[in-house]
């Protein structure tokens, strides 16, 4: 018997939005006069601190900066303006689908591990869907996997975790919502949630997924 959830909640990044924006990257990276791919591994080592708002913006870019051997210059605002918008753009499929989710009647949520300046960029993206619950770890001080955050979420729901549909890119995420029940899988594309919504749940509206849209995006 597939399982009807009445609720369903949505990770963001790579989820609800399309990856991190390739051309906000090289301008981060040429900011910090640094190649990408030296930038990369700096700009998440203190990620998690950062979506925690255990580091201000300017500690983490400060951070980021010294483990570049650099220094910001007086180019912070530049910084984060780039860094707000690689995380901007929307997937294709799943935003459509989380708003058609929300009309048909269901609670939906949003639960991200998230700086503070992302969150107030994103939350003004006219693509966003409407939720009933919006769960960021800046606000609760803790990120997925920690189980606090996901109880959060779960009582701005309102519903019992039991009835819970939970989307996320990260196996260890989805595994801690597990634990309390809620019924999860890892998100790797449009095509492979659509399979698995087929197979094991019963949903008010499917998930269709369209054709990948080539590279004329603006990133």
């Amino acid at each position: 018997m597939r399982i009807r959830p009445t609720a369903v909640i949505f990770d963001y990044g790579n989820v609800l939005s399309a990856p991190q924006g390739p051309g906000e990257i090289a301008t981060m990276a040429s900011i910090l006069n640094a190649d990408v791919e030296v930038f990369r591994p700096a700009y998440w080592k203190f990620r998690f601190q950062y979506d925690e708002a255990v580091l201000t913006p300017e500690d983490y870019w400060t951070a980021v900066a010294s483990a570049l051997s650099t220094n910001l210059k007086g180019t912070q605002l530049s910084t984060l303006d780039a860094d707000s918008r690689s995380w901007s753009y929307p997937a294709r499929d799943l935003p459509g689908w989380a708003h058609d989710l929300h009309d048909a009647g269901l609670r939906t949520a949003l639960l991200s591990n998230m700086p503070i300046p992302v969150r107030d960029y994103i939350q003004r993206c006219d693509w966003l869907p409407p939720f009933r619950q919006r769960t960021f770890s800046c606000d609760v001080r803790t990120a997925k996997p920690a189980p606090e955050i996901y109880r959060h979420c779960i009582q701005g729901l309102g519903v019992d975790s039991g009835e819970i549909l939970f989307l996320d890119d990260r196996p260890e995420n989805v595994r801690a919502a597990e634990t309390f029940g809620i019924h999860g899988f890892v998100y790797q594309s449009a095509e492979q949630a659509a399979a698995e919504l087929r197979l094991r749940f019963d949903m008010p509206v499917p998930l269709v997924a369209t054709l990948e849209y080539g590279d004329d995006k603006n990133q």
